[in-house]
């Protein structure tokens, strides 16, 4: 029960130092004590403490003295390392920019305004706006984690708080483009522009793909692994995708002319790494015929994507073969694409391909 207790009274004190002493229960139980000047001043504090204690969000005075750069090294971080390897490097990268704006203060001490001038300023200093937003949901997350842990009452994060997200990037290349690019990359990487734009894989899962996660009677793909050899994070990510015919009989020729334990293989047979493979496309995309200095491999989706669009697939489906988590992230992305068709997205795949032999064929006759 809260109270307060005349310090003086004790004759070891004989009236010196601050009088009154609130004294109020921890939610464990613990009896906890400030002192004050004025009485009045205790019993308030008291009362307020006991009062959080039963709410539960009473702060231990000495958690209140935690300061956020030595607790997320010693506490928060351990426990983050249940995540996967690539997960934690990614939580490291945030925590040096938070930990070298934040780290020497409490967490009691951060208010909402100096969350709002942090990210104003990073944008200001031309950091990208969704890098930004990263950073930010990871201070919202240790907050959380804080508030959790008994630490500080509320966090100053918050919706009020947060950057904008940032427009996805989405350039869209035209299929002479993509062909072209295809035609650029080394041959033992080719089929890497087929997997990105025609079946919409990441360029992690592109180099982890294993000839065994093939159907290549019933062209399917079966996402499992992404590079090296770690599992898909969601059930969403490990969505079969179809594929055409087409493309089937040209990953079947692929590995029968490298073959290794991956689709993908190097000189020396073994796995190549998403930064390889983009290395290579940056070195291909000069020769792909106006394609922009930013192109990545990951824009090969936003192709499927307009392609899907354009055949007249629904929402859902190219949810799906895009394994989206939900159809807000599609419609978000593509929404300004949909035209009112309705064709199979295998149908059009397979247009491609065919149309890709053709010119083939021609161009053999005219040789």
């Amino acid at each position: 029960m809260a109270r307060t207790k005349d310090l003086w009274r004790d004759p070891r004190r004989k009236g010196r130092g601050k009088r009154w002493l609130a004294v109020w229960s921890a939610p464990d139980g613990r009896e906890l004590s400030r002192a004050f000047d004025k009485r009045t001043d205790a019993a308030t504090y008291a009362a307020a403490q006991e009062t959080d204690a039963l709410r539960g969000i009473g702060i231990d005075p000495k958690s209140a003295k935690i300061t956020i750069g030595p607790w997320i090294e010693a506490v928060w971080l351990p426990g983050y390392e249940r995540h996967r390897a690539s997960t934690v490097r990614q939580a490291r990268v945030h925590i040096r920019q938070i930990s070298a704006e934040f780290g020497g203060m409490t967490f009691a001490s951060v208010r909402p305004s100096h969350v709002r001038s942090w990210t104003a300023r990073l944008l200001a200093e031309g950091a990208a706006p969704s890098y930004v937003y990263a950073l930010h949901s990871r201070l919202s997350q240790i907050f959380s984690d804080a508030v959790h842990d008994g630490i500080v009452p509320k966090s100053p994060c918050s919706r009020r708080t947060s950057p904008g997200a940032g427009k996805q990037r989405a350039y869209v290349a035209t299929t002479a483009q993509v062909w072209a690019l295809a035609d650029a990359m080394p041959e033992r990487y080719r089929v890497s522009i087929l997997l990105g734009a025609f079946a919409g894989l990441r360029v992690a899962e592109s180099c982890g793909l294993r000839p065994g996660d093939v159907d290549f009677m019933r062209a399917v793909i079966h996402p499992a692994v992404q590079y090296p050899a770690e599992p898909l994070k969601t059930e969403t990510s490990r969505t079969a995708v179809p594929i055409a015919q087409s493309m089937a009989l040209e990953l079947a020729a692929h590995v029968q002319r490298f073959p290794g334990d991956t689709i993908l293989v190097k000189a020396d047979g073994t796995q190549p790494s998403p930064v390889l493979l983009d290395r290579e496309v940056r070195k291909a995309r000069q020769q792909a015929g106006g394609l922009p200095d930013g192109f990545r491999f990951h824009d090969l989706r936003h192709y499927l994507a307009s392609l899907l669009i354009a055949s007249g697939a629904d929402v859902k489906t190219v949810q799906a073969r895009l394994r989206h988590a939900s159809a807000k992230t599609t419609l978000d992305t593509y929404g300004h694409l949909w035209p009112d068709r309705d064709e199979s997205t295998r149908t059009a795949v397979e247009a491609i391909f065919q149309d890709r032999s053709e010119q083939s064929r021609n161009k053999e006759a005219r040789q």
